[in-house]
């Protein structure tokens, strides 16, 4: 086993004991979501618009609440997650739900090997690309499964806020922007419920935006646009605070906190 098979075994242990918890967790409002409430957060709703009729190819999609509310606009989806628990639950959910989703168990990077139609959408967010060393992959991976003329479409977390640990509640910075070595975290709890006594075991990489953005260019895609926001949509790291809008800021706003890049596969 490589060296980075190794690393994405241990993330998925990890990712596999998180699932029961999410489920169960307020973030992720397992209640709401089955009552007809979207997961879908108001940047992503506007960058794809009217999903109806169309194929949409969901990365990194844990249990399936964002693979499960795009096909509720319509999209017939497939939701891919290297956690096998995850999918059974994404695949218990979209049965409940009578949902027009299927979920595949594999490594993002590997999705071709198990994918093989292509989509008029490839869809992305919050979380995804840290778990990957090298993006060019990834960036091909997409321009493959995409139509000519297909979108894809990422919403992230911005690479600043990876320069930070936040294991002790503070923001310590740490790590370098665009840094190559992979970076090792062990911590009580999951973000998605910081009291659990679980102990999550990760391994990551910090990816700058020349990264993403020039991965996806010498994959054959064109940028149609690369936005930064100084807000988040989910309360994850310290000390952040609800604005009118619903989002989260920081207290003193000194960089962004998402970034979300649409590109397009010219026909």
């Amino acid at each position: 086993m490589s060296q980075h098979e190794n690393y994405f075994e241990v993330n998925k242990a990890t990712w596999n004991k998180k699932v029961a918890i999410h489920a169960q967790s307020e973030m992720y409002d397992m209640k709401s979501f089955k009552a007809g409430k979207t997961s879908l957060m108001p940047y992503e709703l506007k960058a794809l618009g009217d999903v109806n009729g169309k194929s949409l190819l969901h990365l990194q999609c844990h249990f399936g609440q964002d693979t499960i509310s795009w096909s509720r606009l319509g999209a017939t989806c497939t939701g891919i997650d290297i956690s096998d628990s995850a999918i059974d639950l994404a695949r218990s959910l979209a049965k409940e739900l009578k949902a027009d989703a299927q979920f595949v168990c594999c490594n993002v990077l590997d999705t071709s090997k198990h994918v093989k139609e292509q989509f008029d959408i490839v869809f992305t967010s919050y979380g995804t690309i840290g778990w990957l060393p090298d993006l060019k992959p990834w960036a091909q991976m997409i321009a493959e499964r995409l139509k000519p003329g297909g979108v894809f479409y990422i919403a992230e977390f911005h690479p600043i806020l990876w320069m930070f640990d936040y294991t002790d509640g503070q923001a310590v910075m740490q790590y370098h922007y665009n840094q190559e070595a992979v970076i090792y975290d062990e911590y009580k709890g999951t973000y998605a419920d910081q009291n659990s006594d679980i102990i999550s075991k990760e391994y990551g990489w910090n990816h700058g935006l020349a990264d993403v953005v020039n991965a996806l260019i010498e994959a054959g895609l064109t940028i149609d646009y690369l936005n930064e926001h100084d807000e988040s949509p989910y309360d994850v790291f310290p000390n952040l605070k609800k604005n009118e809008s619903g989002m989260y800021v920081m207290e003193e706003q000194l960089f962004p906190m998402i970034f979300e890049v649409k590109a397009i596969k010219k026909t």
